[in-house]
C-alpha cells in the first residue's frame, strides 16, 4: 500500500522514520473480545511502540448507553483526544495487536469527528515486532492540546436508519462477523444476544482482508476480490456492520483502500440489533 495521505495505511518503515516527529502521535488501540480473555491496557503497559499512548475504546465512549464502546458525544471525544496530546494538525497513527481490532475502529472514529489526518499502521504490533523494531515499556508523558471535533453523520448509521434499510434494494449491508455467527450456527460472544443477521445483509469475515502471515492488509486487488466474492456492488452505498462496530471498521478500511471513502458503519451493530425483540433476524 502507498504511504501518502490518500492511503489509510502507513508502513512500519514509514513510522520508524517519524517516531520522534512532533506532529505525529501514535496510539495503541488494542482491543480484545470478551471471550479472548486478555487485558489490552495491561499488555500495552508491558510493551508498546516507543511514544505510543493507549486509546481505550471502552473509556472514550458514550457513557449513557449500555451498549459497548458506542461513539461518544463530540465534546467528550474532543476532550479525550486533547488529553492524548492531539490537536487538529496532528497526524494520528493507530495500531493494535489483534488483527486491526480496534485500530480500524479508532481510524474511523477520528474521521467521524472530522479528523482525516489519521492512518493505521499496517500489520500492527505483530508486524512491528517481527521486523525487530524498537519497543518500550515506559510511561509516555503527554502535553495536552486543544482538539475541535466536527461530527460527520454520513459515516455512521443508527438503529432507526438500519431498520429503514431492510428491504431497500439500493442498500448494501455487509457483516464482518464470522460465517458461523452470521448464519446463526455459532454463539455470540456476549450473553443475551440472538443469533443470525440483519435480513438482506451479506457476509464478509473481516479476517479475509488480512494476510495471515504478515498480519498486514492484503493488496488492494485481493481486497476487491474478497468484496466481489461477497456480492458487493461498488456502485451502491455500503454500510458495514459486525458485533459491536469494531470489525465493521476493518471493512470500511478495506473499502477506503479501494477508493470507496464514504462507507458507513452501523455503530450499535449486532449487539444492538440482536439484543432487541423488535428487529427482524435472518439465519442461514
Amino acid at each position: 500500500m502507498a504511504n501518502d495521505m490518500q492511503s489509510p495505511l502507513v508502513s512500519a518503515e514509514w513510522l520508524v522514520s517519524r517516531l520522534h516527529s512532533s506532529d505525529v502521535v501514535i496510539l495503541d488501540a488494542t482491543f480484545f473480545l470478551p471471550n479472548q480473555g486478555r487485558d489490552a491496557e495491561r499488555e500495552y503497559a508491558a510493551i508498546h511502540i516507543p511514544g505510543a499512548r493507549f486509546f481505550d475504546i471502552d473509556a472514550i465512549a458514550d457513557k449513557d448507553t449500555p451498549l459497548p464502546h458506542m461513539l461518544p458525544p463530540p465534546e467528550f471525544f474532543a476532550e479525550s483526544a486533547g488529553r492524548l496530546g492531539i490537536d487538529n494538525r496532528t497526524h494520528v497513527v493507530v495500531y493494535d495487536n489483534n488483527s486491526f481490532m480496534a485500530s480500524a475502529r479508532v481510524w474511523w472514529t477520528f474521521r467521524v469527528f472530522g479528523h482525516d489526518r489519521v492512518s493505521v499502521l499496517d500489520g500492527g504490533l505483530a508486524n512491528w515486532k517481527s521486523m525487530g523494531l524498537a519497543l518500550d515499556a515506559s510511561r509516555t508523558t503527554v502535553e495536552p492540546r486543544l482538539f475541535e471535533a466536527r461530527f460527520d453523520p454520513s459515516l455512521v448509521r443508527s438503529l432507526e436508519q438500519m431498520k429503514a434499510l431492510v428491504g431497500d434494494a439500493e442498500a448494501q449491508i455487509i457483516d464482518a462477523r464470522s460465517p458461523g455467527r452470521f448464519a446463526g450456527t455459532e454463539p455470540e460472544p456476549r450473553p443475551g444476544i440472538r443469533s443470525g443477521h440483519i435480513p438482506g445483509s451479506r457476509n464478509l469475515f473481516f479476517k479475509q482482508l488480512i494476510d495471515e502471515t504478515t498480519q498486514r492488509l492484503k493488496p488492494a486487488a485481493l481486497i476487491r476480490t474478497e468484496f466481489e466474492a461477497a456480492g458487493t456492488d461498488f456502485g451502491k452505498p455500503i454500510v458495514a456492520t459486525c458485533g459491536t462496530g469494531v470489525t465493521a471498521s476493518v471493512l470500511a478500511l478495506g473499502l477506503y483502500c479501494l477508493g470507496h471513502e464514504s462507507a458507513a458503519v452501523y455503530d450499535g451493530s449486532w449487539t444492538e440489533w440482536g439484543g432487541r425483540n423488535d428487529t427482524p433476524v435472518g439465519v442461514g
